[in-house]
Formats: C-alpha cells, sequence, structure tokens
C-alpha cells in the first residue's frame, strides 16, 4: 500500500494543530506579562494610597486575561502550564491586597475567575504584603490599624495552614504558606516592640506631667 498522501495529509493536519497551539501559546505569553506588570503596579498603587489608581490597573490585568482566554478557547491546558498560572496568582494577589487595604469584602475564586490554587496562592501573598502597609502604620502612629492588618495575616495564615494537600494540587500553597509565617513572625514581633515602646513613653510622659504638676 503506498502511504505517501496519507502520510503527508497526517502531516499538514499535525503542523496545523501545532501551529494554531503555538499562536494560543503566544498570545498567553504576552498576556501574562501584561498581567503581571499592571498587577505589581497596582499593589504599589495600593501602598501608596492611590486606590483608585490601583482598581484601574487591576482591571488592566483582567482584560488581558481574557484576551487570554479567547486565545485558548481550544487549548484550555495552557492556562494551567508556562506562563500564565504565574501571572494570574499576582493578579489575585493584586486584587487581595487592594480589598485588605481598602478594608473593603474580598472578591471570591468565582468573581475573579480562577482556580483554587491560584486564589489561596495569590491570597498568602497579598497577606504577606500586608507588612509593607503595617509598618506604614506604625511609623505614622496608627497602632490600632496596625493590629487590624497584622489580625488579618494571622487569619490567612490560620486558614492556610488547614489546607493539608500535595503541592501538585495546590501549587505549592505550602511553600508560601510559610513565607507567611514567617513574615507574620517578623511583623508581630514589630508590632509588640513598638506597643511595649508607646506604652514606655506614656509611662514617662505621665511622671514629668505629675513632676510638673
Amino acid at each position: 500500500m503506498d502511504y505517501s498522501e496519507s502520510i503527508a495529509d497526517a502531516g499538514r493536519v499535525a503542523r496545523d494543530a501545532i501551529d494554531a497551539k503555538h499562536r494560543a501559546r503566544e498570545v498567553t505569553l504576552t498576556s501574562a506579562r501584561r498581567i503581571i506588570q499592571s498587577s505589581a503596579a497596582s499593589i504599589r498603587a495600593t501602598h501608596r494610597g492611590e486606590l483608585e489608581t490601583a482598581r484601574s490597573l487591576i482591571a488592566e490585568g483582567a482584560a488581558a486575561l481574557a484576551e487570554a482566554d479567547d486565545a485558548l478557547h481550544s487549548h484550555p491546558e495552557l492556562r494551567v502550564t508556562g506562563a500564565l498560572p504565574d501571572a494570574i496568582k499576582e493578579l489575585v494577589e493584586a486584587n487581595m491586597t487592594l480589598a485588605f487595604v481598602a478594608d473593603s469584602p474580598l472578591p471570591t475564586m468565582d468573581a475573579l475567575g480562577v482556580s483554587a490554587a491560584a486564589y489561596l496562592n495569590g491570597l498568602a501573598e497579598a497577606a504577606s504584603e500586608l507588612r509593607r502597609h503595617t509598618l506604614d502604620c506604625l511609623r505614622d502612629g496608627r497602632l490600632e490599624r496596625a493590629e487590624e492588618l497584622v489580625a488579618v495575616m494571622d487569619d490567612v495564615y490560620s486558614m492556610l495552614v488547614t489546607v493539608d494537600y500535595p503541592d501538585g494540587v495546590t501549587g505549592g500553597l505550602r511553600r508560601t504558606t510559610d513565607a507567611l509565617r514567617a513574615v507574620l513572625e517578623r511583623t508581630r514581633g514589630d508590632l509588640t516592640t513598638t506597643i511595649v515602646a508607646t506604652r514606655l513613653q506614656h509611662s514617662i510622659d505621665g511622671l514629668e506631667l505629675r513632676r510638673d504638676g
């Protein structure tokens, strides 16, 4: 039997399929870069108190993700491989950081359209981001707000340690949770030191007032 025509046809079909997947992958790489850039810029804006800018940058990241999803309609496996999963996690982190700092409700996993692994890892990294905001509060003398933020970090950590599944299922959540624990311990130490110093200063001020009186 002469297979030459069948082999040639099979090659054309395979090349077309691979070409389509390659083009979809290129879209995901571009989208991933845009998502990461806008998410990082959003987090910086959130820490500066520029919340509307942060929301706008998150919207840009979400639009880039939507473009990637359109391109991946026939190649859904590319959403969970390559650069896109990390980009999605960064977008979740930006959303969560903004919600925590703005003291607004957390967006749900369904609302963001992300996997459970991306959602939890992004949540963990957002909790770690709160260290920076907590230190800003301590410098500004906003001890009550700093205590609230540390409590949020602790709540996130306490929840994450209950998610006991293999890393292959959770996207390496155990490592992210361990990193959060270290950040939480340092931040709690900074908060405790500041509270003790503030109480000591108040005591000194009180003694000076009584002496002067």
